[in-house]
């Protein structure tokens, strides 16, 4: 999946001649089913296991991988993080801003993505707006494609009829529109990061999972469409080599054009080292929370009132309702005890109990059992802390795994034991931010030298525009219809920081991926370690705080060639670099060393003593002085030198070398010793964190 040669060259020919060589059984042209000619040089075509082998043995052929089907990754956020409405914005340029969206689609009749006041497309737009039938573009959502080889009616369109699309695209970009909620919750106005810039959708998402095969064309089109920045909020649940991984290699042929590429760092968590998205090239959002949290009360018979978590905006006003232990609908058949009565086959449970009552559970499932069998509501006592509130079909709360033994309790001493479940109500979270349980933690399972994810941004309890053909919750039999839902995961973190980058980029329009990247993880203000034990292994530099990246001061940049000397130093050899970028540089031309000298805004080992050379190029004022300051614990000693870095001019660079040692053990399986290094010239913070990841 490699670089287009500069020379006269047809990629379809090229790619059918490739598989005439190695097709037993069928023709090129019904085995292909994508050749990659725009923007990179690759195909995607139907093999048997014996003619994939023959492919990956041939010359000129850098991997040859099975599309695996990746999964989506699912306002008061911007406020959160002082983004105000009235922020300093640069109108000409941010509607010159062109974001990719590569997701599920998109609502296009949605307030959201209205043109009113917009003038035509910028002039470098080069994209179509092939939605399909009945999908009409504008001058807000300027192009539209979608991707599937599987060509039936219900495949036909870019139109997103699950909500994921509607809402990530609406976060990054939307029109500002006030006076919304959800079914009356999180009452107010809900607005993108760059309301003035264009969006453009690609679809390659269908009924929530996603073709490698199609994220690669969605890449290869976004990128010649000529979009700005691209938001991706999918992707595995592992990590794979970079030359095996879809959204690595597109966003590598992106950073080749100029283009930053961020992705939801995966929803894998609380669990270390499922981080999948690691490409130093990219940026990965890992997902947080804000000072608004959503609890579900319940209010049980005789008065005690429990506390959970949901978004439940169904009012049972006060009415009290049989409540019954899930464990009693059972009857006692073969091996169907209850102890096991969730794994009981569907004919040995008397589900028509639960019709009209309230029903308690001590696990969690999304409801559909309950709303099919008209449940008037659910109750959970689950032992694992989400860190967000599920969106229910009826009402329900999610309790501690304490409370649910107190409604146990409660129902087998009482008569005729009854309750009720109150509307959601909105407080003050006052521990924000913290890294949701589900968002993926490093460390890096692969590049152990960088830190990932990069950031976090607000990914729990997010109200945006949603499809109104997609239900609100994921139950199936969910009939509501909404224009707005609120929904949490990284999925709703990566906008965010899509958003971010794309206002950062509306000032400096000519800066590169790397410079867009320092300047969001620089600015970043830290979260308390003692709050999130991971600490930078799940949150990266830190919180973005996108009105603080426009002026960073200083940027850590790096450029083409510094990501193939990072492929180099982890093994890649001359042929690979060759293919996968487009180069002829042989990796024995470059400065040898470790992928910890990528100049990356942060900086990781797992071994107790380490060097780091970075540099940093002033974009801040001409003529300044920046004075380091080392934060570290007592048990870690850094030196930096030198310690002052004097500019002369704009974009003048400045190297220093960063030395860690630390006699620190892990008394358990691993220690994470945080630091910090802050560049300032009184004017102008550059913190770049300093993570010690010590194993036993």
């Amino acid at each position: 999946m490699g670089a287009l040669p500069k020379s006269d060259y047809s990629p379809l020919e090229h790619h059918q001649s490739l598989l005439q060589e190695v097709l037993e059984n069928s023709l090129p042209s019904d085995a292909l089913i994508h050749s990659y000619k725009r923007s990179f040089n690759g195909f995607a075509a139907n093999l048997t296991e014996r003619e994939s082998q023959k492919l990956s043995g041939m010359d000129d052929i850098l991997s040859v991988f099975p599309s695996r089907k990746l999964e989506l990754q699912t306002t008061k956020s911007w406020d959160f993080m002082g983004f105000k409405e009235n922020v300093k914005r640069s109108p000409t340029v941010e509607t010159n801003v062109i974001v990719g969206v590569i997701d599920c689609g998109i609502w296009p009749e949605a307030e959201s993505f209205s043109d009113e006041g917009f003038g035509p497309p910028p002039k470098k737009w080069k994209g179509a707006c092939n939605g399909g039938q009945n999908f009409t573009c504008n001058n807000k959502l300027i192009g539209a494609r979608f991707y599937t080889h599987a060509r039936d009616e219900n495949h036909s369109s870019a139109r997103d009829t699950e909500g994921h699309g509607t809402h990530t695209a609406s976060t990054v970009a939307g029109n500002q529109i006030n006076k919304v909620s959800f079914y009356g919750l999180a009452p107010g106005n809900t607005r993108g990061a760059v309301p003035s810039a264009r969006i453009a959708v690609y679809k390659v998402c269908w009924e929530d999972l996603c073709e490698d095969s199609e994220i690669l064309a969605a890449f290869d089109d976004a990128i010649a469409d000529g979009v700005d920045i691209i938001s991706i909020s999918m992707g595995t649940k592992s990590a794979h080599d970079y030359y095996r991984d879809p959204i690595a290699i597109g966003a590598f042929h992106a950073m080749q054009k100029g283009v930053l590429t961020s992705q939801s760092a995966g929803n894998s968590g609380p669990y270390q080292s499922t981080v999948a998205s690691i490409a130093p090239w990219k940026l990965s959002v890992a997902g947080s929370t804000t000072d608004r949290q959503f609890i579900v009360k319940v209010v049980l018979g005789d008065n005690t009132t429990l506390v959970g978590r949901g978004v439940s905006p169904f009012d049972m006003k006060g009415k009290k309702f049989p409540l019954i232990n899930y464990h009693d609908t059972m009857t006692s058949l073969n091996s169907c005890n209850n102890s096991s009565a969730r794994f009981c086959p569907e004919n040995q449970l008397d589900t028509s109990s639960l019709t009209g009552k309230i029903i308690f559970q001590d696990f969690y499932d999304e409801g559909e059992e309950e709303l099919s069998e008209k449940a008037a509501g659910m109750i959970f006592g689950y032992d694992d802390e989400f860190g967000f509130s599920i969106n229910y079909p009826l009402p329900g709360s999610l309790l501690s795994l304490k409370d649910g033994e107190k409604v146990i309790s409660y129902i087998k001493n009482a008569r005729h034991p009854v309750a009720t479940i109150l509307k959601t109500e909105a407080i003050i979270n006052g521990s924000a931010p913290m890294v949701g349980t589900f968002s993926s933690r490093g460390p890096n399972p692969l590049t152990k030298d960088i830190l990932k994810p990069d950031i976090t941004a607000p990914g729990v309890d997010v109200l945006a525009a949603w499809s109104p053909q997609g239900p609100p919750s994921l139950a199936v039999g969910d009939k509501r219809s909404t224009k707005y839902n609120i929904m949490s995961g990284t999925s709703m973190a990566c906008p965010h920081a899509t958003g971010a980058a794309a206002y950062v980029k509306s000032f400096h329009p000519d800066w590169s991926p790397a410079a867009i990247k320092s300047a969001l993880m620089t600015t970043a203000f830290p979260l308390n370690a003692t709050t999130n034990p991971d600490a930078e292994t799940a949150y990266g530099s830190g919180h973005i705080d996108p009105v603080k990246a426009i002026n960073p001061g200083l940027i850590y940049e790096a450029l083409e060639e510094d990501y193939i000397r990072m492929l180099c130093n982890i093994g890649y050899t001359p042929k690979q670099i060759q293919i996968f970028s487009g180069h002829n540089d042989s990796c024995s031309n470059l400065s040898r060393g470790s992928p910890k000298d990528l100049n990356y805004p942060t900086m990781i080992s797992d071994v107790a003593e380490a060097n780091f050379t970075r540099t940093v190029t002033n974009v801040g004022i001409a003529n300044s002085t920046y004075r380091a300051t080392v934060t570290s614990p007592a048990n870690l000693k850094i030196s930096v030198a030198p310690e002052v870095l004097s500019f002369k001019s704009l974009n003048e660079t400045k190297s220093f070398v960063v030395t860690t040692s630390t006699k620190a053990r892990p008394e358990y399986s691993h220690l994470i010793i945080s630091a910090s290094l802050v560049w300032s010239d009184g004017v102008h913070n550059v913190r770049s964190p300093i993570v010690m990841y010590l194993k036993k």
